[in-house]
């Protein structure tokens, strides 16, 4: 069950650690490269504030971005700024994503993210959390997929391997962890109405099997997935998230 109490708490402590990181850094540092292809760590810093105000937005029931090309504009625009300006624009706009989350609401209604995605409004807390998280990492100065929580880490392992299910550009995939837990994901698998009456049972797909932060490095797109290991096929390509 969602505890979007929690998730804000979570968010706040992540918002925390990544703010006390960054204000280490100086100019310089923040034009350098991020992790993220062709974004300085000022642009994952400006992506950061201009989020948290989008979730703001799908909150109060409004759209999440004007469009795209504004989203797109408003993250050039502020990527070049100093990093006292950074580190002000992200406290301040996670406070007033910490203000619109602590409002009395009803976390149950439905709400409309970017490109038409809907969810519950419980959800979007995590959704934050998970920004917050990965950009950390993508900033490139110290903070490591392996840093993440486990629970962090789970939750959103079986977020994104529930994004990709029945994905008709995914063959079936059997995700495995080194602790034993298993997910599937992917296309699904059918069988037609004589094969069962026959008794056929589906195959497992394709069996991908390693550490949580390797999978979950692949899954977000992080890692290439050069540590898996990969049984009854090759690592297949997955689509954009």
């Amino acid at each position: 069950m969602i505890d979007h109490v929690r998730d804000l708490a979570s968010v706040h402590e992540a918002t925390d650690r990544l703010l006390a990181v960054v204000g280490t850094l100086d100019n310089a540092a923040v034009t350098e490269p991020s992790r993220l292809p062709g974004w300085s760590r000022g642009h994952v810093l400006a992506h950061l504030a201009r989020n948290a105000d989008a979730l703001v937005n799908v909150l109060a029931g409004r759209p999440m971005y004007a469009s795209a090309e504004v989203r797109d504009a408003d993250i050039a625009r502020d990527a070049p700024r100093g990093l006292r300006e950074q580190v002000d624009d992200v406290r301040e706009s996670a406070e007033r994503f910490r203000r619109t989350g602590a409002e009395d609401a009803d976390w149950s209604r439905t709400v409309e993210l970017r490109n038409g995605v809907l969810d519950t409004a419980a959800n979007v807390p995590f959704r934050r959390w998970i920004e917050v998280e990965l950009h950390h990492v993508d900033l490139g100065i110290g903070y490591e997929l392996e840093d993440l929580s486990e629970e962090f880490t789970q939750r959103e392992i079986n977020f994104l391997a529930n994004r990709f299910r029945n994905h008709p550009d995914l063959p079936p995939l059997l995700i495995k962890q080194d602790d034993g837990r298993m997910l599937s994901t992917g296309a699904v698998q059918t069988l037609s109405v004589k094969e069962i009456e026959d008794g056929a049972v589906p195959p497992l797909g394709i069996v991908v099997q390693g550490r949580q932060a390797d999978l979950l490095g692949w899954l977000a797109g992080r890692r290439d997935g050069g540590a898996l290991s990969v049984d009854r096929g090759t690592l297949p390509t997955l689509p954009p998230l």
